[in-house]
């Protein structure tokens, strides 16, 4: 653990699981997905403790809270020791309910949808 070093925020976002690889942590940085106070980030910012930043990973809105500084990456177990997450609950429900909803369940034994059928729930989901 670091306490008066400098670390960029693509390594710590690495570091703390938000991303696989920590060239998608600066991808996502120069997409303009990371954000402190409202304005994007490039990947080389420099992370302080109790900063709060916005993130757009897929179509997850989060919002996490510095709480520490480190190098490495950690184990998932340990996550919450670096940041407090700040993402509000009915986020969470969101991105639940887009899954159930675009979720389809046919029975099973009865193949695939016919092209009415398929018409019927592009229909029926907007599209």
């Amino acid at each position: 653990m670091i306490m008066d070093e400098e670390i960029r925020i693509d390594k710590w976002l690495w570091a703390v699981r938000l991303y696989k690889t920590r060239s998608q942590a600066a991808e996502a940085c120069r997409a303009g997905k990371v954000k402190f106070g409202g304005i994007p980030v490039k990947s080389s910012h420099t992370v302080k403790v109790g900063e709060v930043y916005e993130l757009t990973i897929e179509q997850l809105h989060k919002v996490v809270e510095v709480k520490a500084l480190l190098h490495n990456r950690v184990g998932a177990k340990l996550v919450p020791d670096y940041l407090l997450d700040r993402t509000p609950e009915e986020e969470y429900e969101r991105i639940q309910m887009i899954r159930q909803y675009n979720f389809e369940r046919r029975d099973r034994g009865t193949g695939r949808p016919t092209k009415r059928e398929r018409r019927e729930m592009d229909e029926f989901k907007g599209f």
